[in-house]
């Protein structure tokens, strides 16, 4: 599970990282375009008051890029903790439901389920997503195990058809 995180964050950094890269040239060109219409203005090629319009306009899209990559560089840092958080919280989730009040534990069964009923002394439970899909995958798993196949390819079961 450790491992399937750590290739998941390195495809998201990936993408954090064309992102980043992606902004950093858009605040390039914007610069460029604010000095190009300064020379402009120096020139006499366009008035002071049709440069200092466009280039409030230019510097408001600098500063959201500058805010789009710092977003990008925070939620980079922030993926790999709060999926190692979320394993340790699964793998401690028994004990820990256990230990909780009656009404927290409603809170947390009001999250996973969407739906639950009593038919013939069995009861049946609709987990709502994406926990329906994880359960559904540690079954298939098991299954695959119980076969005989050893193999520790989880892409299989994600990417079925």
């Amino acid at each position: 599970m450790r491992d399937a995180l750590h290739d998941s964050h390195a495809n998201e950094r990936r993408e954090h990282e064309e992102a980043i890269g992606r902004l950093r040239a858009e605040y390039d060109r914007l610069q460029n375009r604010i000095h190009a219409a300064y020379v402009d203005k120096l020139d006499g090629t366009i008035d002071a008051t049709f440069y200092e319009r466009i280039a409030a306009e230019w510097q408001a899209e600098q500063d959201r890029c500058l805010r789009d990559i710092e977003h990008h560089q925070g939620a980079d840092r922030s993926y790999l903790e709060e999926g190692v958080r979320l394993i340790e919280l699964a793998q401690n989730a028994q004990r820990l439901f256990e230990k909780q009040d009656s009404r927290e534990k409603r809170r947390l069964l009001n999250f996973l389920v969407s739906n639950s009923y009593w038919r013939d002394g069995e009861l049946t439970v609709k987990l709502q997503q994406p926990f329906d899909l994880i359960a559904e995958t540690t079954e298939a798993e098991s299954k695959r195990k119980a076969a005989g196949d050893v193999s520790n390819d989880l892409s299989v079961i994600w990417l079925r058809e």
